[in-house]
């Protein structure tokens, strides 16, 4: 049996309709073990913010786990204690999980959809393999195990509804909202703030001193390169979010540097236009753009009355538009 079994690196993957009920069984208590697994991952990465979410998991995990033993206890029945060390890579075509530590980082919905999708691509799968099994054994244990997978989607949304109410998950959901709002509304607003007004002045004021589009636009570039590097360090190192909750620190640094270096090159990238007067139109028209937009963003996720943050955008931004054209046309 085991001389007809392959290891990645030793040979190619084996075809899910080669293996024998032996390994397929096996390879069903592997699959079992590692979503329990995946589960109590994320129960771990959910208990401190999402309490309820994390007991919903904990419960997956247990059922998982139970699922788990039943079918070592039917393998040993059948072929004896030594379980064939077959994984998911190890077959060709077969479903694919993703890293934990890819999806621990996404938020609350995602993990949700992620469990969901497990739960889905499970069933699917082992009822497509019951449909191309020809043994009657073989056929029975997948349709078994199909059973067993849209079982635990019933189970899920029995946990659901045990231990996630409409209060919690809308309490939920308005933390993992406000956490949003923290690690990249927030520091990727005040980039684009930033971007946006700081590099008015310098540009203009080449523009309008020189009035050569090239020029113009490498000193655009060079000031939204280095305000992007200096924003996104800056951000990054001043807090590592432990204790303010906002994040990792990565993730904001990287929110605040990119948007700042956006912000910038919007008005700098039509000086790329060879004629000035052409440019520089296209340019004023980027300005208003970026200003509203940023209106825009301060009223959908920092709750700004819209007339307050049109106030203080535009006419700030309007000034150092201003300061700039004075200075360069001095």
């Amino acid at each position: 049996m085991l001389s007809r079994f392959s290891i990645p690196g030793f040979g190619s993957r084996r075809r899910f309709d080669d293996l024998s009920e032996q390994e397929i069984l096996a390879l069903a208590i592997s699959a079992e073990e590692e979503d329990g697994q995946i589960y109590r991952a994320y129960a771990a990465k959910l208990a401190a913010q999402y309490p309820n979410s994390a007991a919903v998991f904990e419960g997956m995990a247990t059922t998982e786990n139970e699922h788990r033993r039943r079918l070592i206890d039917l393998y040993r029945h059948r072929f004896g204690d030594f379980i064939i060390p077959i994984r998911r890579e190890h077959v060709a075509g077969y479903i694919a999980r993703s890293p934990v530590w890819l999806v621990e980082n996404l938020g609350l919905d995602r993990v949700r959809e992620e469990a969901a999708d497990m739960e889905r691509q499970a069933g699917e799968f082992y009822v497509a393999a019951a449909a191309r099994a020809t043994d009657a054994e073989t056929r029975k244990l997948l349709g078994d195990l199909a059973a067993a997978e849209a079982g635990h989607e019933r189970e899920a949304n029995a946990l659901t509804a045990e231990h996630l109410t409409e209060e919690g998950r809308a309490g939920e959901d308005a933390a993992a909202h406000r956490q949003f709002v923290l690690t990249w509304v927030q520091p990727g607003l005040a980039g684009l703030m930033d971007g946006s007004v700081s590099t008015l002045a310098p540009i203009f004021a080449t523009a309008f001193a020189t009035q050569n589009p090239w020029t113009t636009f490498l000193v655009g570039l060079s000031a939204s390169i280095g305000a992007g590097i200096s924003m996104g360090f800056t951000e990054a190192a001043h807090d590592d979010g432990k204790v303010s909750g906002r994040g990792s620190p990565w993730k904001r640094g990287i929110a605040s540097g990119v948007m700042t270096t956006v912000g910038g090159l919007g008005h700098a990238l039509p000086y790329l236009i060879p004629n000035f007067w052409t440019a520089t139109a296209i340019a004023f028209a980027v300005v208003f753009i970026e200003l509203w937009a940023i209106v825009w963003i301060q009223n959908r996720y920092m709750e700004t009355p819209f007339l307050r943050a049109a106030f203080q955008i535009v006419l700030g931004g309007g000034l150092v538009l201003a300061a700039g054209i004075l200075i360069g046309g001095a």
